[in-house]
C-alpha cells in the first residue's frame, strides 16, 4: 500500500510539472516566434538523424564507462551495458524521480548477466566519475564564458559564483577521498532502527563506500578507459550542438560558442532533472542564453526542440527494451 501510494504521489507530480513545463513551453515558442523555430527544425530536415546518431554515441560512452568499473571476475557485455543505459535514461526522462529510479532499472536491466550488488557499485562509481567530469565541464564553460564575452554585471558575478562553488566541491571531493568517510552509511546506522536486516544492509552500504574510495588503487588499468569514455560524452555533446547549430543555421557557429552552450545545457540539466524531459525548462534556458550572446532566442529555442526529439526517439527505444524485458515503469516505480 505504502508503494502505491508512493507510486501515485510520484504519478500525480510528473504529471503536474509537464503540465506546467508543457504551459512554458507554449509560452516561450510563441514569444520567440514559433514559425521562425519551424522554420529552422524543417531546415534541418532529415539532419535529425545524425543529432539522433550522435546521441546514441553518448550513450555509448557511458555504457563502455560502466563496463570498465565492474569488478572481475563479473563482466558486463557492451551491448547490454548499452541497452541498460538507454532504458535507465528514458525512466529518468519520464519521471519526476530521475537518476533515482533510473539508475537501478539500469542494474535490474542487467541482473541476468552480472549481480545486482557488483553492477549497483560499478554504477555509483561510474556516476561519481561522470558528476566530477560534469562539474569540470560547466566550470570551464563558465570560465570560458566569463573570459570570452561581454556579460552584464548580475549574471559575471553569478558565475564567478558558481566557478568558485565548483572548485571548493572539488576540494571537497578530495578531502573525502583522503579521509575516506563513510558518509551515507554513517547516516543510515542513526536514523534506521537498529534490526539486524536493517544492520546488514547498512553493512552493505559501507562496503559500496569503501569501493569507491579505493577504485583508483585498485583499478589502475580501468582508470584510462573510464577517464576517456567520460571524456568523450561531454566531447561529443560539444560535436552535436556544433552539428546542429550548423545544419539550422547554414553556416559553423564559433567553436567556443557550440562548448559553452554545451556547458550551460549540462548545468540546466543537472539542476531540473526532476523535470520531466525538461519540458519548456531547456527551451527558456537555451533560448535566453542565446539571446543574452547575441543571437537571439530562436537559435536556442530550436536548439532545445532537436534536442528534445532525440531524446524523445531514445525514450521510445529504452521504453520497448523495457517492457521487453518486463520492466515496465510501473514497476520499477515500485521497486519490483
Amino acid at each position: 500500500m505504502e508503494q502505491d501510494g508512493q507510486t501515485r504521489r510520484a504519478t500525480v507530480t510528473g504529471v503536474i510539472a509537464a503540465l506546467l513545463g508543457l504551459a512554458l513551453f507554449a509560452w516561450y515558442v510563441r514569444g520567440a516566434g514559433a514559425a521562425e523555430i519551424w522554420a529552422k527544425v524543417v531546415q534541418v530536415g532529415w539532419g535529425l538523424l545524425v543529432i539522433i546518431l550522435l546521441g546514441g554515441l553518448r550513450f555509448a560512452a557511458r555504457a563502455a564507462a560502466w563496463s570498465a568499473c565492474i569488478e572481475p571476475p563479473d563482466r558486463l557485455p557492451f551491448r547490454q551495458a548499452f541497452a541498460a543505459a538507454v532504458c535507465g535514461d528514458a525512466l529518468g526522462n519520464l519521471t519526476p524521480l530521475g537518476p533515482i529510479v533510473g539508475e537501478p532499472a539500469k542494474a535490474a536491466y542487467v541482473r541476468d548477466t552480472v549481480r545486482i550488488g557488483p553492477a549497483l557499485t560499478a554504477l555509483a562509481i561510474e556516476n561519481l566519475f561522470y558528476t566530477c567530469s560534469a562539474a569540470a565541464m560547466i566550470a570551464a564553460a563558465m570560465i570560458a564564458l566569463v573570459f570570452s564575452f561581454d556579460l552584464p554585471r548580475a549574471l559575471l558575478e553569478a558565475s564567478e559564483i558558481m566557478i568558485a562553488g565548483i572548485i571548493v566541491a572539488f576540494l571537497a571531493g578530495g578531502l573525502m577521498l583522503w579521509r575516506r568517510p563513510t558518509v551515507v552509511s554513517t547516516a543510515l546506522a542513526k536514523l534506521l532502527p537498529a534490526s539486524g536486516s536493517v544492520q546488514a544492509r547498512i553493512g552493505r552500504v559501507r562496503e559500496i563506500e569503501q569501493q569507491i574510495y579505493t577504485f583508483a588503487t585498485r583499478r589502475r588499468s580501468a582508470m584510462g578507459p573510464v577517464v576517456a569514455a567520460e571524456l568523450a560524452f561531454h566531447a561529443l555533446g560539444v560535436l552535436e550542438l556544433y552539428v546542429t547549430w550548423w545544419m539550422m543555421m547554414g553556416a559553423p557557429p564559433p567553436l567556443l560558442l557550440a562548448f559553452v552552450l554545451e556547458g550551460a545545457n549540462r548545468l540546466v540539466t543537472v539542476v531540473f532533472k526532476v523535470v520531466p524531459l525538461r519540458l519548456g525548462v531547456d527551451e527558456t534556458s537555451t533560448g535566453a542564453f542565446t539571446q543574452l550572446l547575441g543571437y537571439g532566442p530562436t537559435p536556442g529555442a530550436t536548439l532545445a526542440i532537436l534536442r528534445r526529439a532525440r531524446i524523445l526517439f531514445w525514450i521510445v527505444i529504452g521504453t520497448g527494451l523495457l517492457v521487453r524485458r518486463g520492466l515496465s515503469p510501473r514497476r520499477m516505480l515500485q521497486g519490483s
